[in-house]
């Protein structure tokens, strides 16, 4: 199998001029470009790292309403982000799931307070509404989360709301960006932006494996790269005064022990008043998230011991047993970027993203979630069409299925069958995980892996579910990169190397 890259390389400057260039291959970037390319705009996105490289593929895996903003009072934000949830389910069945939440109740009063609650945000998804939500006993909630605390629990109220494999989504969403005519490249970072009369017209890029510069040329240039919004905006104006304030979400993952059953556990208030969850997934159990302002932003942001112990004691106040550090699988951290509450440069669209125009031309999303990604996109393109550089052509994202849609089935969706006769297919990386060899083949043909660290944290989720276990995977995986890619032994030691480098941010004693 030769190198696919060489070839999506000669598409991406091969355009003599782009209708839309998107920078950033998060949730915001891919689902702008999906949002133009499945409009008929000749699109292409420039990904610095890799897609989902950033916060994008660390989130807390859930595609839901935000029952925190519900309580906040924000029902217009609530209302959007359900019927996000349920587009999303029905583009993409193979990816998203319903999951039960238990908000369990030691209190009596508290019973009548979140069922209520609970029932207007089942009112708000209409009829995209998942289950509806209902107020169990102490028995029926301790069957649906059996290591719940026993002692004073007076019930508990369960409700659904949708999960996914974030990074397997942002994958998803490259191939159906490729699926509707867009190109997409990874491993090219924007260097500049190419300017007329002071007006925009396109970007130079680097491409990082070969060091050699290129230009494209586009009649809207959107800047997508969430955390990194601002630095795109210095290269459009040195003076540019920051819009954002980075804040740092962290997650542990420990053994499935600790949440037996298929139902999360969701914590509605805890001490810096946010919601916990604790979240079966890939066999595992995900706990999180924090909101620790951060002094700036890093690619690799690292969980603080003081956000680790704050995870570990609230996980205590309701589990029984409860995990502790030696029980950490793997550690990782994200960057919100929230928008600035005094910034003058920007357009909110709601308070979950903001949008602005510089004087030359250069589009900036910034903000939101990867539930309402789809939403985002569109109100990027809508934004270049009133500005009237595209001409007018109606969005189409919310009824268009994304690649590999499947009613049933694993995240490969429709391609499972193709991805399971590689060589390979039969063949485990490590005994404690399900991923085969035949995936990492997979990766690297179809989906753009270009390094060891692409596969295992982001095509694979390993990196994210067992750091340790992870580890005994890499020289393997390497060698089978190295055949398809044809690197030599020096790439091969390279990678082994940088991995494990990285591998021993995500391990707990190391924090």
């Amino acid at each position: 199998m030769s190198d696919p890259r060489p070839g999506i390389l000669a598409r991406a400057t091969a355009e003599v001029q782009w209708d839309v260039i998107v920078i950033g291959g998060g949730a915001s970037g891919l689902g702008t470009a999906v949002e133009a390319a499945s409009r008929g705009y000749s699109t292409l996105l420039l990904e610095a790292h890799d897609y989902g490289k950033g916060t994008s593929s660390r989130s807390t895996k859930l595609i839901h309403g935000g029952v925190r903003y519900l309580a906040q009072g924000h029902i217009h934000l609530v209302r959007e982000s359900l019927h996000e949830r349920g587009l999303l389910k029905r583009n993409a069945p193979h990816l998203v799931h319903d999951l039960g939440f238990l908000v369990a109740a030691y209190q009596g009063w508290r019973l009548p307070f979140y069922g209520l609650g609970l029932k207007l945000y089942d009112l708000l998804a209409g009829s995209l509404n998942l289950r509806p939500s209902g107020i169990l006993n102490a028995k029926a909630s301790l069957a649906h989360v059996p290591t719940l605390r026993q002692a004073g629990l007076k019930g508990g109220v369960l409700y659904f709301d949708g999960q996914f494999d974030d990074s397997r989504l942002a994958i998803t969403l490259m191939r159906t960006l490729e699926d509707q005519g867009g190109v997409a490249l990874n491993a090219a970072p924007v260097t500049g932006l190419l300017k007329s009369f002071g007006k925009l017209k396109g970007v130079t890029f680097l491409d990082r494996e070969t060091g050699r510069s290129h230009q494209a040329l586009a009649r809207v240039v959107i800047n997508a790269t969430g955390i990194f919004a601002d630095q795109v905006r210095l290269l459009d104006d040195p003076d540019a005064a920051p819009t954002l304030t980075p804040s740092q979400g962290a997650h542990i993952v420990v053994g499935r022990r600790f949440l037996p059953g298929d139902t999360a556990l969701m914590v509605p208030r805890t001490r810096d008043g946010r919601v916990l969850f604790a979240v079966p997934w890939h066999d595992r159990t995900l706990i999180g998230t924090t909101d620790t302002p951060v002094p700036q932003i890093s690619l690799e942001p690292r969980a603080l011991n003081a956000e680790i112990d704050f995870i570990l004691k609230t996980a205590a106040d309701y589990l029984d047993p409860a995990p502790g550090r030696e029980d950490i699988l793997s550690v990782f951290a994200g960057l919100r970027p929230l928008v600035r509450a005094d910034s003058q440069e920007t357009k909110s669209l709601s308070r979950e993203h903001a949008l602005s125009v510089s004087d030359s031309g250069l589009i900036t999303l910034t903000g939101g979630k990867w539930t309402t990604y789809r939403r985002m996109g569109e109100d990027v393109i809508d934004l270049a069409v009133t500005e009237g550089r595209l001409t007018p052509w109606a969005s189409v994202t919310d009824t268009l299925r994304l690649h590999g849609w499947a009613e049933e089935g694993d995240v490969y969706g429709s391609d499972a069958a193709a991805v399971r006769a590689l060589p390979g297919g039969d063949i485990r990386l490590h005994p404690d995980l399900p991923y085969t060899e035949a995936e990492v083949r997979w990766a690297v043909r179809y989906e753009h892996a270009r390094t060891v660290e692409d596969v295992l944290a982001r095509r694979l989720r390993a990196l994210f579910l067992d750091a340790t276990a992870c580890m005994s995977m890499v020289s393997r995986v390497a060698d089978i990169m190295s055949e398809e890619l044809s690197r030599d032994s020096v790439w091969k030691a390279t990678q082994i190397s940088a991995f494990a480098d990285l591998a021993r941010g995500y391990r707990c004693e190391l924090n």
